[in-house]
């Protein structure tokens, strides 16, 4: 059975389709695939710390949080969002347990070490993988939301796409973005093709020319990152699209997948 970590990210997860989760509920009863989902949920946290008055800011992209911030994060991640997912999956025929990385010790957390100033934001320093294989093993879809704590007890923050990818590589498992588009689109003749297959490299080369641009460059640098850590594979799929998670988990072309560039196949078409 092969492992395949599913990263919802908040910006999609209203539009995500009952199909959707009707997919993920037949690969986990295909007996060949062990879905886990791992969730964000940034609009929902902002839009509650709106309505509470709490004031908030962004480094480099991460959100800054203070205890006041994490008391929010936490109820809208894991009380609010992953419930929601919990209830799709229920609705499309399956069954979910919906936990955050504090539970079980499934996420050791420990500073980001990118900044000194995010206040509680964190990076993932362990997972437990004997909780999600238990869960797995006990017929449930795990729903994550990505809140770690460290030894002492003190909860983080985790980037969601950091938190899906070492859950990823513990597993030796693939990591599966999903998206509102089709792939990696560049202009071809005009016209806009899907890649089919990106190297580090490709991604590199299309930055630089504006071939990938705007809201693209933290999807394709969240998957390479993902590489970087021992993933073994990750694709960007359009979430939107009915059929395309089974189709890419059986070896059809939806989506792009994204490899190292040792790894990668060519003839794109």
């Amino acid at each position: 059975m092969e492992h395949v970590v599913i990263k919802c990210g908040g910006s999609i997860m209203e539009k995500m389709p009952p199909a959707l989760f009707e997919n993920i509920v037949t690969l986990a009863n295909s007996g060949q695939w062990a879905p886990i989902i791992v969730h964000g949920g940034g609009p929902l946290i902002t839009s509650m710390l709106e309505k509470l008055n709490i004031e908030t800011r962004f480094i480099g992209g991460l959100r800054v949080t203070t205890n006041e911030v994490l008391d929010v994060v936490e109820m809208a991640l894991s009380g609010i969002a992953n419930k929601q997912i919990v209830r799709k999956i229920a609705l499309a025929e399956g069954k979910a347990i919906g936990i955050s990385g504090t539970d079980g010790g499934l996420l050791t957390a420990e500073p980001a070490r990118t900044s000194s100033s995010l206040g509680f934001v964190g990076d993932v320093a362990n997972v437990n993988t004997s909780v999600i294989v238990h869960l797995i093993e006990g017929g449930y879809i795990p729903v994550i939301s990505p809140i770690g704590a460290d030894l002492q007890g003190q909860r983080y923050n985790i980037n969601g796409d950091t938190a899906a990818a070492a859950i990823a590589a513990a597993l030796g498992g693939r990591l599966c973005f999903i998206s509102d588009i089709p792939g990696i689109l560049i202009d071809k003749g005009g016209e806009k093709s899907k890649l089919d297959t990106a190297t580090n490299r490709d991604i590199d080369e299309m930055i630089a020319s504006g071939q990938i641009w705007g809201g693209m460059i933290p999807k394709v640098r969240s998957a390479l990152n993902a590489l970087l850590s021992g993933v073994g594979e990750t694709a960007i799929i359009n979430g939107l699209e009915p059929g395309s998670l089974l189709s890419y988990c059986s070896g059809g072309k939806a989506g792009t997948k994204i490899v190292l560039e040792k790894e990668a196949v060519h003839g794109n078409q």
